[in-house]
Parts: C-alpha cells; sequence; structure tokens
C-alpha cells in the first residue's frame, strides 16, 4: 500500500505541522471543524504556505449548515476561492446543491473554470453524501471537470460506507479521483482500502487539548459534548500510526 495518497483533515496552522512532521502526503486546511469545516483565514493560510511543502486542498465553505447558498453567499464564496488560489493553495474543496438534493451544476462547473484557471485541483466534500441519486451525481460532477470528490459512501463513517465506496472507485474511479474518509483509523485503514481498493484516504487523526479559560462561573464557550473545555487537534503519533499501518 506505498501508493495510497494520506489527507489529513486540519483546522488550524499548528496541526498543518503535526500532519508534515507524522508524514502526511496532504492536507484540507479548514476552520472551525467542529462546525464541518470552514474557510480557513488568510493569516492562517500564508503560515501554512510559508512552513509547509505539503500540497494544500483548502475548504471554501462560508457557514454550517447545508449546501444551497444564497447568492451573496456564493459570491463570498468565489472571492474567497480566488484569493486562496492567489496564495498558491493546490485545491479548492467545496460543494454546492439544489434544494431537492442533486448537485447545482452550474455553480460547480464555475468554480472548476475558476479553480483551474489557477492550475489548482477542484474537490467536492461530503455535500455528495446527502445526494439522493449518487449516479447521476457522479456524471454531473465529472462533466463538470470536477478532478476529486471525498466521501464517507453515504455511511455515517466509511466502515459502514463501504461498499458504496468499493462501487464508486469500480465505476468512476478512472474518471475522477476518489477519496475516501470519515472514522478511518490506523486499526481500520487497511480493512477499507482491501475491501474498495482505494487509491487516497482522508483521516482527521483527532485528540483534544485543554484551555480552562473556555469556562468561569455561569459562562460557557465549550462546543463538545464530554469536552466542554477542549479543543481539538491533529494529533502528530496518530498520523505516524496512520501511515505505519498504510505501509505494513
Amino acid at each position: 500500500m506505498k501508493d495510497i495518497i494520506f489527507e489529513v483533515c486540519a483546522g488550524s496552522y499548528e496541526d498543518c505541522l503535526a500532519a508534515q512532521a507524522g508524514g502526511a502526503n496532504r492536507i484540507e486546511l479548514n476552520s472551525a471543524l467542529y462546525l464541518g469545516g470552514l474557510t480557513p483565514s488568510m493569516g492562517t493560510v500564508k503560515l501554512v504556505k510559508q512552513h509547509i511543502s505539503l500540497p494544500i486542498a483548502a475548504m471554501v465553505r462560508p457557514r454550517a449548515g447545508g449546501f444551497h447558498y444564497t447568492n451573496e453567499e456564493y459570491e463570498v464564496m468565489k472571492q474567497d476561492a480566488q484569493l486562496l488560489l492567489q496564495e498558491g493553495v493546490e485545491a479548492i474543496v467545496f460543494g454546492f446543491l439544489n434544494e431537492d438534493f442533486t448537485i447545482d451544476a452550474a455553480r460547480t462547473k464555475e468554480f472548476c473554470d475558476l479553480i483551474h484557471k489557477y492550475g489548482g485541483q477542484a474537490v467536492v466534500h461530503r455535500a455528495f453524501d446527502v445526494i439522493q441519486d449518487i449516479d447521476e451525481a457522479m456524471r454531473t460532477l465529472i462533466n463538470c471537470k470536477v478532478d476529486r470528490v471525498l466521501t464517507s459512501g453515504q455511511g455515517e463513517t466509511a466502515i459502514t460506507g463501504i461498499e458504496t465506496l468499493a462501487y464508486l472507485q469500480n465505476t468512476y474511479g478512472k474518471q475522477i479521483e476518489i477519496l475516501g474518509g470519515v472514522g478511518l483509523r490506523a486499526d481500520n485503514v487497511k480493512q477499507v482500502l482491501e475491501k474498495t481498493q482505494l487509491q487516497q484516504v482522508h483521516a482527521s487523526c483527532k485528540t483534544w487539548k485543554r484551555d480552562l479559560t473556555a469556562k468561569a462561573k455561569q459562562v460557557s464557550y465549550g462546543y463538545a459534548k464530554n469536552h466542554e473545555l477542549d479543543y481539538e487537534c491533529v494529533d502528530k503519533q496518530a498520523v505516524i500510526d496512520f501511515v505505519d499501518a498504510l505501509h505494513t
């Protein structure tokens, strides 16, 4: 499994340093991972591009919730994508849906054209996992010239979506890159790869760090159940363990 691409989901500059030190091949850069990942700040992107040698796929997502955006939100997303590409990120991660849970082909195509103009890769995120008809969606993404799609196979995790991941890789893997993710760890990634024949995987390699200033008196800024005083970050050792699992 030496040729498998391993992408780490990062939420900060420090996460990127940990991912690179641990041996990842690529980074998906976000902010607010507890909301599913939003657009990273330009300060973060500048530092990452100065100090990280790995390819960076930057999330463009202006808010939490679904993927049917207002015209105003879409204009912000286009501006963000252009600024990120001008900073040198190698890929833009995005997703546009219609209210009937189909791919918004017009916006997807416009984004792909913008990204490719800068020589970047167009990556559709897990908006794909709420699509009703995956075959229609894949044909639309391919026609729009999307380079890669991140998916759990529409499962709660890649393990529960393993059959669909295998189907997507077998049916469409020569036309578009299939990036499998969600719930992947060092102790289960080989199972998924052997079943699906995926060539690339995505994992968070998450741990928790404590910040006691998250709560005082009757005020709390905690966001995670059972981790009210913590925030999530990439665990370098978990990245190392994941890489080792791929190479054994």
